[in-house]
C-alpha cells in the first residue's frame, strides 16, 4: 500500500518519523512529509508546497493518507478531493501524542479501519471506527468483497445490503465457487428447494447476467488470465475487441480478468503493454522453454512454432499466467490476434 503520512508539529513530526519506519517493516510504501521547521530534525521530506496541493496529489497517487494534527485540519484539506467511497483513498488521523487512530475516510473499501487498527498495535493508541457494521458487528460486504479480492459491479446494492444487515435482515448468498469458512448468520446460502423470502443477495460468479435474486449483488473474482498472441503493431483497439469477444464467448465478466500474457518476444508489444494499462493489470511474458513446459495438451500450430519455438503461445501462457489454471476458451484466432482463456482455483473465503 502506498501512504503518505503528514505532520504539523515537533511531537507530530517525531511520531511520523517512528510510524513511516514501522510501517516501512510492514510493507507499506511510506512517503512522508513534515512543516519545513520540524522535517530535518527528523529526517523528513520538508512541506514546500501548499498543504491544498500536496493533499489534492497524495490523492491521486497514494492508496492512504496518514494526518498526524487535528481532525480539522484532515477534513479541510481533503474536502475539495472527495468524489466516491469506491474511488477515494483511506484517511486516518492521529492525534500528535498518538492516543488516537481515528479511521476517517474510505473505511472499508480503502482500508482505513485496518490502517487504524494496525496503528494501534504499532504505537498503543486507541483506534476509533465509526463505520455502522462494524460498531454493531454486522456482516460488512465491502469488506468481504475486498478481503477475496471481488469487483463490486452495483454500489447501490451494495449499500442496500449493508443496510440488511444493519436491520438483521436476511440476505442471500449464492456462490459458483466453493466455500472455505463458516458462512455469516446474516447470509442464507441458495437452496434450489427452499424459496427464499428476501429481497437483496449476494452472487459471487464470473456471469454478470446471473442474477439468483431480486436484487442481485454480483461480486466478480478476479481470476482470469488471457494468453494472447497477435501481429507485430497490432493495435489495442483489435487486441482489446477480440479478448472482449473470447470473454463474451463464455460468459466471463471482464472485470475477472487479472493478467494478459504472451511470449517473451511480445513483451515490448504496445498493444498489448496498452491494454493491460487500459484494465490496470500486469502484463506477463514467458519464454519459449517455459512454455513449453506448461502442463497439458494444446492445439498446436507448426507456423508458430517454427517462429516462437513453441507449438502454442495464447494457450501455454493462459495456463501458465493463471497458476497451471484450467482452459475455459481455447484459442480463438482472428484479425492475426490469437487469444485463450484460462481460470485459476479459487474459493470464497469467511475465514
Amino acid at each position: 500500500m502506498k501512504l503518505a503520512i503528514i505532520s504539523f508539529t515537533e511531537h507530530g513530526s517525531r511520531l511520523n518519523a517512528a510510524v513511516a519506519s514501522a510501517l516501512t517493516l510492514q510493507g507499506y510504501d511510506c512517503e512522508n512529509a513534515a512543516m519545513p521547521k520540524y522535517a530535518a530534525r527528523y529526517g523528513i521530506k520538508a512541506l514546500d508546497v501548499p498543504l491544498r496541493k500536496w493533499t489534492g496529489e497524495m490523492f491521486a497517487g497514494k492508496d492512504a493518507i496518514l494526518f498526524i494534527g487535528a481532525t480539522g485540519i484532515a477534513v479541510r484539506s481533503i474536502a475539495p478531493f472527495l468524489e466516491h467511497k469506491a474511488k477515494d483513498p483511506a484517511v486516518v488521523v492521529m492525534d500528535e501524542r498518538g492516543m488516537f487512530a481515528i479511521s476517517l475516510l474510505s473505511g472499508h473499501l480503502g482500508g482505513a479501519n485496518e490502517l487504524a487498527g494496525l496503528l494501534a498495535n504499532l504505537t498503543g493508541a486507541i483506534p476509533v471506527i465509526t463505520t455502522a457494521t462494524d460498531v454493531n458487528g454486522r456482516f460488512a460486504v465491502d469488506i468481504f468483497a475486498k478481503k477475496n479480492g471481488l469487483y463490486i459491479t452495483d454500489m447501490t446494492y451494495a449499500k442496500e445490503i449493508s443496510a440488511e444487515a444493519l436491520d438483521e435482515k436476511r440476505i442471500g448468498f449464492f456462490s459458483d465457487f466453493p466455500v472455505i469458512g463458516e458462512v455469516p448468520e446474516e447470509l442464507e446460502t441458495w437452496d434450489e428447494e427452499k424459496v427464499f423470502e428476501g429481497t437483496c443477495g449476494i452472487c459471487v460468479t464470473m456471469d454478470e447476467r446471473k442474477k439468483p435474486y431480486k436484487h442481485t449483488l454480483r461480486l466478480i473474482p478476479r481470476i482470469v488470465s488471457a494468453g494472447v498472441g497477435c501481429k507485430k503493431g497490432t493495435d489495442r483497439k483489435i487486441i482489446k475487441e477480440k479478448v472482449e469477444n473470447a470473454l463474451e464467448a463464455c460468459h466471463v465478466s471482464r472485470h475477472s480478468l487479472e493478467r494478459i500474457a504472451s511470449i517473451d518476444l511480445k513483451k515490448e508489444e504496445q498493444g498489448l503493454v496498452s491494454l493491460a494499462d487500459e484494465y490496470g493489470i500486469p502484463f506477463v511474458t514467458y519464454d519459449a522453454g517455459a512454455l513449453n513446459r506448461a502442463p497439458g495438451s494444446y492445439t498446436p500450430s507448426a507456423f508458430v512454432e517454427n517462429v516462437t519455438g513453441v507449438d502454442n503461445v495464447c494457450e501455454r501462457s493462459a495456463v501458465l499466467a493463471s497458476d497451471g489454471g484450467k482452459l475455459i476458451q481455447k484459442k480463438t484466432a482472428a484479425d492475426g490476434v490469437t487469444v485463450a482463456l484460462a481460470v485459476r482455483e479459487w474459493s470464497v473465503d469467511f475465514g
